[in-house]
Formats: structure tokens, C-alpha cells, sequence
């Protein structure tokens, strides 16, 4: 796989399932990604997780990440993904979340560079897949040049990093001269992360940086359109907002691909933060998302979305 020149959305827990992947592709992501799959619950033959590394040919080209933080059932997670045929398969060495922390997975591999390349040449020995990583600037603080170096001697195909340490979660700003150093030193593709939430900052994140492509994560809440007009702006230096209602039929849309994908009983209380997520700043934005915080099921939910777009 070529990890150049693309526009990629993040691998995010809890909001890149297959429906949101699907629109994100339709909006123009060039590549997408699962949610973080726990290697563990792949070695414990956990049928939850393994429905998590299933997409769709409508999706492809797709990439499985992983999380965990011993080689051995790293590599056996790897292999079982590889069977799905992802695009590339990436290991999660930059999640800040405390439960994924306190178990000495996610950015906790940033405090042992050792254990770190471990993981990742078991990784890459087992599968003939290109295997990446993602990960944060630090810790507690910058080692994200030494991290590069050794993951790029581990064999990884391509890093993701995201221009924050552990300990900033997602505070501050992104420290865009950071990617640009791991740029600088690494011997393999390089695709940025961090505060990318317009077309301009796609295109000063390139120049500032100089890496190879770009990964969106929380830009792409509530607005896959994002995509669109980042490619657009490339293209011609211009782009165009969505409507209201494209952005109304679209979170009706993303909705009921949930439903279908999970079942309604599963998927409306998950779709509840997305739909709010659309309809940030919209005139009466605090009425129609209570309401549908106290909607019970998808048929309510739809209605209320109808009501809002042709009001």
C-alpha cells in the first residue's frame, strides 16, 4: 500500500464503526480505519471483537489497528486480522485513555522502547501485511524522534503521529515542529495528526511538517463533508460548507447504516453523540439534541432529524 499523498481518518474507539468508515469514504477518505481491537480479545476468541475487524468492500482500502502490550499475543492479534485482509494493520501505541494506560497498553509503550520494538518486529515477522504504528510525541515528554528511530528499525511501514504527549490528552495545541522532526529522521512515510479541522489546516500541517499524508480524527466528527473540502481546496483553493440539511441527511443516513449494522437496540444509543455532533451550531441546536438524547428508538430519532431538516 502506498501511504502517500492520502487523506486518512483515524482509528477512533467507540466511532469508527462501519458506518461512519462508510461515509467518511463516500466524503472522500482516501483510506479508513477499525476502531482499536484489543489484542487480547482476539486471543481470547472474543466474538465482539472479532466483529470488529469485519468492513465492507465499500470501505477497502481499510487498515485494522490493535492494541496490546505483549509480543506474543501481538503477533498471534496480527495474524487473525491479516486473515480479514486489511489494507495495512497498526498498532496503537498512542491511546491516552487511562483504563488502556493503567494496563501498560496504548501511549504506556511510549515508556519502554524496548517492549515497544518487540511488539513491533514480532508484528512484522508474522504477517507478509504492511504493519504501522501510531503514536504520541511522548509520555510526559518529547522522545518522539527516538521513538521514530526505533520503530522504524522494528520494521514499521509507515508511522502515525499525533503532534501530542500522553499527558496533554487532547489539550493545547497540536506541536505540528515535532512531526516535523519525526519527519525528518524517518526513513518511512510519515502521515500527520493533531487539530487538522479545516481544508487550511490541512494544507499548513503539509507545509509546516513535510509529511507524507494526513490522518483526521476529531475534525471529522459530525462532518465527513471534511474530506470533500479538503480535497477540493487542494485542488482549487476553494470549497464548499454543507448545508443544513446535507449535513441533516447525512447523519439520518449514518443512523440507519448503524441500525442496519448492529441491530436498533444496539446502535440508537451509540448514534446519539454523532447526531449531536451534526447538529452542532445549528439554530435550535440544544432543543432537537435533548430530544434526541430522549429518543427511544430509530424511528423517533428519524423523525426528529425530518423535522429539523424541512422545518
Amino acid at each position: 500500500m502506498d501511504f502517500c499523498r492520502k487523506l486518512f481518518l483515524a482509528p477512533l474507539a467507540g466511532i469508527t464503526d462501519r458506518a461512519f468508515r462508510k461515509v467518511c469514504r463516500q466524503f472522500g477518505a482516501d483510506v479508513v480505519c477499525t476502531e482499536m481491537i484489543s489484542a487480547k480479545g482476539i486471543w481470547y476468541q472474543d466474538k465482539k471483537t472479532e466483529s470488529l475487524m469485519m468492513f465492507g468492500t465499500d470501505e477497502m482500502p481499510c487498515g485494522i489497528q490493535l492494541f496490546g502490550s505483549e509480543p506474543e499475543i501481538m503477533a498471534h492479534a496480527v495474524q487473525v486480522a491479516a486473515a480479514h485482509n486489511p489494507a495495512y494493520i497498526d498498532l496503537n501505541m498512542g491511546c491516552p485513555v487511562p483504563k488502556i494506560v493503567k494496563n501498560g497498553d496504548g501511549s504506556a509503550l511510549m515508556k519502554s522502547l524496548s517492549l515497544a520494538s518487540k511488539i513491533i518486529e514480532a508484528a512484522v515477522k508474522s504477517v507478509s501485511l504492511p504493519v504501522t504504528v501510531k503514536f504520541r510525541l511522548g509520555f510526559d515528554r518529547d522522545i518522539s524522534v527516538e521513538f521514530a528511530q526505533m520503530a522504524c528499525v522494528s520494521g514499521a511501514a509507515a508511522l502515525f503521529v499525533h503532534g501530542r504527549t500522553r499527558e496533554q490528552f487532547y489539550s493545547g495545541t497540536a506541536d505540528w515542529d515535532a512531526i516535523r522532526r519525526v519527519k525528518e529522521v524517518s526513513t518511512v512515510p510519515v502521515i500527520g495528526n493533531g487539530d487538522v479541522f479545516s481544508p487550511e489546516a490541512a494544507e499548513q500541517i503539509l507545509k509546516q511538517t513535510g509529511c507524507d499524508s494526513i490522518m483526521i480524527a476529531r475534525g471529522a466528527l459530525g462532518n465527513p463533508f471534511l474530506f470533500a473540502q479538503i480535497r477540493s481546496y487542494f485542488a482549487t483553493g476553494q470549497y464548499v460548507v454543507p448545508t443544513e440539511r446535507q449535513r441533516l441527511d447525512t447523519a439520518l443516513e449514518q443512523l440507519e447504516g448503524m441500525c442496519m449494522d448492529k441491530g436498533e437496540r444496539i446502535a440508537v444509543p451509540e448514534a446519539k453523540k454523532h447526531i449531536a455532533w451534526y447538529l452542532k451550531g445549528m439554530r435550535g441546536n440544544a432543543e432537537f439534541k435533548n430530544r434526541i438524547f430522549a429518543a427511544s428508538g430509530l424511528e423517533q430519532m428519524r423523525q426528529i432529524l425530518i423535522e429539523l431538516r424541512d422545518r
